[in-house]
This record gives structure tokens, sequence and C-alpha cells, in this order.
């Protein structure tokens, strides 16, 4: 059963725990649910998007969304496996953690933790239960990953004028590309450009150009056998030096690090990581 044709099982017990185990490539359309959601990244990538904000979720990361908030869902990839909770909401005695989006990696532990309830898709867990304990625990662990969130965030616009920009810089990101050259290929000033860019997307340039590069990279380290070094001339680096350090500085890890979280998700990739 889809997350969407679920909704109303989801909200149905305010005091259980919903979980779903799925493997899918797919869009979830706008929605909201009034619990909340504990949802685990395995073997692909996941996109969340909230208002104009899109956030990446990479394979063996985890994300939280607080209760009431509407968001789209996509996953990207059809080996991704997206494991779901949707959990009851105490209010007050809550730590600040819940009330909070965030994106964190997966400790072992919660991973364990986590498979180990794939027995239970599909399935509302109430407090009766003898299994609620379990997924009460793994819930109450959550705040320690607080300081860990990692914010990975690609703004989107319906502006047309900005999308056209989005879309030559999507097509063309493997080439040295300046504000210079690009305000001329859109024939307006590079004050113009500039300003366009923090108007509609809220970030500079330089930042946005990054950003854009950055989340491919990381999708075609999780979705394709490429080495890291044909992706860095991929996204625009002539070194692979400067595209680790770039990429560290984005997501707090190195490529090859990366590729290998896509390994431990598919031990049968292990000799293409030898190639990279």
């Amino acid at each position: 059963m889809s997350i969407i044709a679920s909704l109303s099982e989801i909200n149905k017990n305010p005091n259980g725990v919903f979980v779903a185990h799925e493997k899918l490539e797919r869009e979830f359309p706008l929605h909201s649910h009034e619990k909340g959601q504990l949802s685990f990244v395995e073997g692909g990538i996941a996109y969340i998007s909230i208002a104009n904000k899109t956030y990446v979720v990479p394979a063996r990361h985890f994300f939280w969304i607080p209760k009431g908030v509407a968001h789209k869902l996509r996953v990207g990839q059809q080996a991704t496996v997206l494991h779901s909770f949707y959990f009851f909401d105490e209010q007050e005695n809550e730590a600040s953690f819940y009330r909070n989006l965030g994106i964190y990696p997966a400790s072992e532990l919660l991973i364990q933790m986590i498979n180990y309830t794939e027995r239970w898709s599909g399935k509302m867990v109430d407090p009766s239960a003898k299994n609620f304990e379990f997924l009460k625990a793994m819930k109450q662990i959550l705040p320690e990953f607080e300081k860990l969130n990692l914010p990975i965030l690609l703004p989107i616009t319906e502006d047309e004028r900005m999308n056209k920009i989005i879309s030559f810089l999507t097509e063309n990101m493997q080439d040295e590309i300046t504000l210079k050259s690009l305000s001329s290929r859109f024939n307006v000033s590079e004050r113009t450009m500039s300003r366009i860019f923090q108007d509609t997307l809220h970030m500079s340039f330089l930042q946005y150009l990054k950003s854009l590069r950055m989340v491919k990279a990381i999708e075609l380290i999780l979705k394709t056998n490429k080495s890291i070094g044909e992706i860095a001339l991929c996204v625009g680096f002539q070194t692979l030096g400067a595209f680790s350090n770039n990429f560290h500085d984005f997501t707090k890890t190195r490529p090859l690090d990366m590729r290998k979280l896509k390994i431990k998700s598919d031990p049968t990739e292990e000799s293409n990581l030898l190639n990279s």
C-alpha cells in the first residue's frame, strides 16, 4: 500500500506507530499527516520539497518531518527502499528535535533497529502491542542525532526566466560557467543576473551553481557506476582534489565514502568500487 493510500490508516490511531517499507521509484504529491515521519533511505536518493525548498537525502541517511508539515516526496531510483515510520506525538513531553525538519546520517544501531521492523510493514502498531516499546525506543534515540543535521538544499522556483537559467546550468554544468558568461548568454548585465538569483532563489549565483553540481554529483555517485574521477568531470571539476574538497564542504563526507554507502546497501557492487 502506498503512502498516499495509507494516509487514513496513518492518522487513524493517534497513539500508534504506522510502519511502511517500500521499494519504489515515484513521486508522492503534496500531502501531510498528523504524525511525525521518520524515513530511512536505502540504496538511492530521495528529495523532499517543502514550500519552495527541495532537500536532498542520500542513501543511508534518514529524515524527520514534523507532524502537519505539507511536503512532496520523490524517490529517484528503482532500487531505492524507503523505510518509514509515522510516530505518535507527545506534545509537551518531546524534545525540540521533533519540531524541525532534519536530515541525518544513520548510525549502525539505528539501521539495525529499522531492519528489524520489516516484519511489521503495512501495520499500525498500537500501545498494547508487544513491539510498541521497541518502536518507542527507536523514536527516543533520534534527538541524539540533532547536531548532525545536514540540510542539503537545492531551491526551486516557479519563475519562468529563472527556470530557463537553471535548465541551462543543469545541461552545461560540466563546462566552466561564470557570472559574466551566464549574463552574456541571457543578454543581461552581471548586476541584473546577480539580482535574479537573490530575488528568486535567495542565494548567489556561485552558491546555487555549487549546490547544483554537488546534488548532481550525489546522484551520480549513488545511481551510476561512474568512477569518482568521471563524476568530477561531469559536474565541472578538472581535478579530483578540488572536487573532493568541495564535496566534503557541502556534505561533510568524501565522494569515495559516499560511494561506500552505496556498496553497503548493495554488496554486489563492491567490485565497481575498485574502479572509482
